[in-house]
């Protein structure tokens, strides 16, 4: 499960659980959730299956602006966001982009060192309180 600039971490809990721990710790760090889409119920309303997908996209402008301030196409990838998904064993797994992938993507690797450096350990930390046991 490598995809170029995701990674993935697999969760000790069941996707509900993980998803909610997720939202509450992007709470808990003043982070506003813009979108919540549940890709398997739209599946189910079309009538097809899907095994629990989950996208939670959620942001901070002191973070995400100075990105765009350096380069305006980087917003295609901005707001974050974050896939919380089951395997067909039944594994929980937590998918987010690399924010050091994002800035390499859009050529800005000198530009936002420390930008990209504080999102990548905030996203960390969120990411081990959503998906460990602790």
């Amino acid at each position: 499960m490598v995809a170029d600039g995701l990674i993935t971490v697999r969760s000790s809990f069941g996707p509900e659980e993980t998803m909610h721990r997720l939202e509450a710790e992007v709470h808990a760090r003043g982070m506003t959730v813009f979108a919540h889409i549940d890709h398997a119920a739209g599946a189910a309303a079309a009538g097809l299956p899907l095994r629990p997908t989950d996208l939670l996209i959620f942001g901070n402008a002191k973070g995400g602006t100075p990105l765009m301030q350096a380069d305006q196409a980087v917003g295609i990838d901005l707001p974050l966001k974050a896939l919380v998904w089951q395997d067909a064993s039944g594994a929980t797994w937590l998918s987010y982009n690399d924010p050091a992938w994002l800035a390499h993507r859009h050529g800005l690797d000198a530009q936002v060192t420390a930008i990209v450096g504080a999102m990548t350990t905030l996203l960390g930390a969120i990411v081990t309180r959503a998906t460990a046991s602790q």
